[in-house]
């Protein structure tokens, strides 16, 4: 599996930034994972405390060096105010397939952050990972992070029933797409 390269300039669309998550962001991701709908549409543990937070910050270097996955911290681009949270992740090499997850916290909500997030980590994906084929996957009962797939240009393609595993429970998704050149 390739290594996967943290970009150089940083990514930035002019409003919202993406860096590198460190120790100094563990009390605001505790803090947004500890919203009720972050903790009800993702696999972060609940409840969230700051062990978590440091653990998965810990973990990055190696998930990078594996080819595993990359994840950034969402911000303002004006201001760096941290908003939340997207990665490539659940990468297939042999596919050249990657599927982008984020979560927004109630602070950085409405910004339009999560679509912007998500349409550069699309053409991180594309550009520097070379994949073919990039998936977000919202669960059906999550029309928000639907609305920020289809904003992002993302093609639906169906349900997939009882897709995910969370918390002890199956939650049936919606599989949208993008190809190079769709984002």
């Amino acid at each position: 599996m390739p290594e996967l390269p943290l970009p150089d300039p940083p990514l930035c669309d002019g409003a919202i930034a993406l860096r590198v998550p460190t120790l100094d962001d563990v009390d605001w991701i505790t803090e947004g994972c500890r919203d009720p709908d972050v903790a009800r549409f993702t696999g972060v543990p609940s409840p969230y405390e700051p062990e978590h937070a440091r653990e998965w910050i810990g973990g990055q270097a190696d998930g990078r060096a594996g080819g595993e996955g990359i994840h950034f911290v969402v911000t303002s681009a004006a201001d760096g105010e941290p908003l939340g949270s997207v990665g490539l992740m659940r990468i297939s090499w042999e596919s050249l397939r990657g599927e982008i997850g984020y979560w927004i916290a109630p602070w950085g909500r409405r910004r339009g952050a999560a679509t912007a997030a998500v349409k550069i980590m699309a053409r991180y994906g594309f550009e520097v990972a070379d994949l073919a084929r990039i998936e977000v996957i919202p669960y059906v009962d999550n029309p928000a992070s639907q609305r920020v797939a289809e904003k992002a240009g993302c093609t639906r393609e169906g349900v997939l029933r009882s897709y995910f595993l969370a918390h002890g429970e199956r939650h049936d998704c919606v599989m949208y797409s993008l190809l190079p050149g769709e984002a």
